[in-house]
């Protein structure tokens, strides 16, 4: 498969690298995903001139691509070394699928709106990238016939950690996921050591409530 042209916005994704750095982000394999992705593809052909600005972008059905800046948040705190066996809960415009097959091994993604997740199938596609595979249904439920995963990835604020994706991650796995209401979260990190979970805060988060069976009701 031909990957894309890298060339296009090419000054554009450079300078949102030295902007990710500048406020913070040291991990280089994270700001390489970001130069190796083109995000222009994965926004409504519109707004393809705001494409690399740090800022999120309606991408349809009521759904929004975040800002490249909480990208490179998650994806530095989940710590990945390029082995890893990724579940990520909330495929949305598939950019930030995207960068996590540049980050592990392996990507399965969950989205339950059935038009973003075909959406997404066409750009990865049109992006080069192979490494994923993307499943339609209830995130909150997992995707067990490939589990257990290294690392699993919520882009929605939950009331509690949904169990079944405790019970998915591997041990020594992390599950980053916004815990709170449906207004206000706290970005969580959850590590498992064995029947334990090892919790760290990391911050105020406000992400669209995770809607599902151990989640929030539609």
């Amino acid at each position: 498969m031909v990957g894309p042209d890298l060339t296009q916005f090419l000054g554009a994704r450079r300078r949102l690298v030295e902007d990710l750095q500048q406020s913070g982000i040291r991990d280089l394999a994270v700001l390489q995903a970001f130069d190796l992705t083109p995000r222009h593809l994965f926004v409504p052909t519109g707004m393809r001139h705001r494409a690399y600005e740090d800022s999120a972008l309606p991408i349809g059905n009521g759904q929004t691509i975040s800002q490249p800046s909480t990208h490179a948040r998650y994806l530095e705190l989940l710590r990945l070394h390029g082995h890893e066996r990724v579940l990520e809960i909330g495929t949305g415009s598939g950019y930030q699928t995207a960068l996590l097959a540049h980050l592990s091994a392996q990507v399965f993604s969950v989205e339950r709106v059935a038009p973003l997740i075909e959406r997404a199938r066409a750009v990865l596609r049109e992006a080069g990238v192979r490494n994923v595979s993307l499943l339609a249904g209830d995130g909150t439920l997992g995707w067990r016939d490939y589990s257990p995963f290294d690392a699993i990835l919520v882009t929605a604020g939950a009331p509690a950690p949904p169990t079944p994706l405790v019970e998915q991650l591997a041990d020594g796995g992390r599950l980053l996921i916004p815990l709170g209401t449906r207004e206000e979260q706290e970005l969580t990190l959850l590590t498992r050591h064995g029947a334990e979970l090892e919790r760290r805060d990391m911050g105020p988060a406000r992400f669209v409530p995770l809607v599902g069976l151990h989640g929030w009701p539609a």
